[in-house]
């Protein structure tokens, strides 16, 4: 099996990592777009032609599954990817609202995530769908990509956003970019056990197989 995985940056390497230990036979083959990231802060319209310009390698490569391990991305361009493509199985990531009004016993979430995402119909159909009775807060993350990317991480701030975040009543924190996997420890420890914190490393791989099994 040989899995592909994109990203603006470097959240895709922790997406390819789970995904080497959960399919450990598996040729995994992992592309970037460093020269444009972050794509958070980009229109729609550039979102997509670059996506489109940096998932060449992968389109050529006889990959079975194409992974976008980038919400911006997903949430932008896995539409018209599936048009454009129809003989490739793609797998997009987006904010895991479902699991986060699941597991909820406040009623109160929290979403980090870029500004495009945010601002996206994906983004905005998923809450519709399964947020309506929620309390959503979004913190400004705007940064955080290009901190990751440049190894500049703030600590200090990030820990202000989530203890924010909690004291507003959040027990559940949606990690809407896979930049932000990178804090994943740091965010736990932010949270001084108040919240959970999702990110979609084990439902990619859920996801997979049930691609795989339906093939």
């Amino acid at each position: 099996m040989k899995l592909g995985v994109f990203d603006s940056g470097i959240g895709g390497e922790a997406v390819a990592a789970a995904l080497r230990a959960t399919y450990p036979d598996a040729k995994i083959v992992t592309v970037n777009d460093k020269a444009h990231v972050p794509y958070g802060n980009k229109t729609p319209t550039e979102v997509l032609s670059l996506t489109k310009a940096a998932l060449q390698p992968l389109l050529s490569s006889d990959c079975d599954i194409i992974i976008l391990a980038c919400n911006t991305a997903t949430a932008l361009t896995i539409v018209h990817l599936r048009k454009q493509y129809p003989q490739q199985k793609f797998i997009g990531i987006e904010p895991m609202i479902k699991t986060a009004a699941a597991l909820t016993k406040t009623g109160t979430i929290a979403v980090c995530a870029t500004p495009a995402t945010l601002k996206s119909d994906r983004y905005h159909d998923l809450l519709k769908k399964y947020g309506s009775e929620l309390k959503v807060i979004e913190p400004n993350c705007a940064t955080w990509a290009y901190m990751i990317e440049c190894d500049q991480i703030n600590h200090d701030s990030i820990k202000r956003t989530i203890t924010n975040v909690c004291d507003q009543g959040a027990d559940v924190i949606v990690l809407g970019c896979t930049h932000y996997h990178w804090l994943k420890e740091n965010i736990i420890l932010a949270t001084a056990g108040r919240a959970a914190v999702l990110e979609p490393s084990e439902a990619i791989g859920r996801r997979i197989q049930q691609l795989l099994t339906k093939s």
